[in-house]
Formats: structure tokens, C-alpha cells, sequence
């Protein structure tokens, strides 16, 4: 079963249970799935599905940030839930010790000497990771251990 089903079986089980929290979370990231479906015309598959989950994640995760700037801990605290339900959806994500282990392959393997070879090592790693390290956070370890081979 793929993540779109496992989400729509999860939008049933929250109904069962007149889990409104869960329900809202999971319909919104079946709504972003579904838009994207119909703006492309074709069905999605799971690495395009992983990605608007990590997408519909980093969404909220600056909008804990705000909220925490702001002092409002209650909708900090159903934030924080909402990235823990999508989270589960998601692939084993990688540890950073294992990302630094791929990175460090993918730039020995394509002698990346300086920061103009980041786009090089930014495509190998993240065919490598597939989904299963935010893009943000590859794209600042490559670039920290570029700069440290200058």
C-alpha cells in the first residue's frame, strides 16, 4: 500500500475514533496530494507524494517557529503534533550520521573540491537519500563539508 492509501485508510480510522486533530491533519495533506494530482493531470508516485508530505512538514515547521517567537505554546503544542502524524507517513528518515556518511561518499566519488561542484554532490546525495532527508538539511552539510576541503 502506498502513502496516499495509508493516508486515507488513516482519514477513516480518525473518523471511527472522532479524532478531529488527526482527521484535519490528514485531510489537508490528501487535499495538497489530491491539488497536485489534478494540476499535473496524472497520478502521483511515491517519491513525488513523499515530497509534498516533507513539503506540507516544513510548512509547519515554520509555522512552529513563528508560533514559538510569538509566546503562543497551545498552538506550538498542536503544531508540533500535527509534524509527528505526517511524520509517520514518511520513510525511516536517515540519521545524521548517515547522511554525513553519504555525503562524504558522494563527494569522494565525484572529487568535489569546491563549493562549485555543490550541485554535483546535491544530485547524487539526494538520488541516494530518496525522500528520506529533508532537502535543506543535505544542502547545508554538503555546503559545510565543501567549504571545509577549500
Amino acid at each position: 500500500m502506498g502513502i496516499k492509501a495509508d493516508l486515507e485508510t488513516a482519514v477513516k480510522d480518525a473518523m471511527r475514533s472522532h479524532d478531529e486533530d488527526r482527521k484535519r491533519v490528514y485531510r489537508l495533506a490528501l487535499a495538497a496530494i489530491n491539488f497536485s494530482e489534478k494540476n499535473l493531470g496524472k497520478a502521483l508516485d511515491e517519491d513525488e507524494v513523499t515530497a509534498i508530505i516533507q513539503k506540507e512538514i516544513k510548512i509547519r515547521n515554520e509555522t512552529l517557529v513563528e508560533a514559538k517567537k510569538a509566546d503562543r505554546t497551545k498552538m506550538a503544542a498542536e503544531v508540533e503534533n500535527e509534524i509527528v502524524l505526517l511524520e509517520s507517513f514518511l520513510p525511516q528518515q536517515l540519521t545524521d550520521e548517515e547522511l554525513r556518511g553519504l555525503v562524504h561518499d558522494a563527494i569522494r566519488e565525484l572529487n568535489a573540491q569546491s563549493i562549485a561542484d555543490m550541485g554535483k554532490v546535491m544530485k547524487s546525495v539526494l538520488q541516494q537519500a530518496k525522500g528520506r532527508a529533508p532537502n535543506d538539511q543535505v544542502s547545508k552539510l554538503v555546503k559545510e563539508l565543501l567549504l571545509k576541503n577549500e
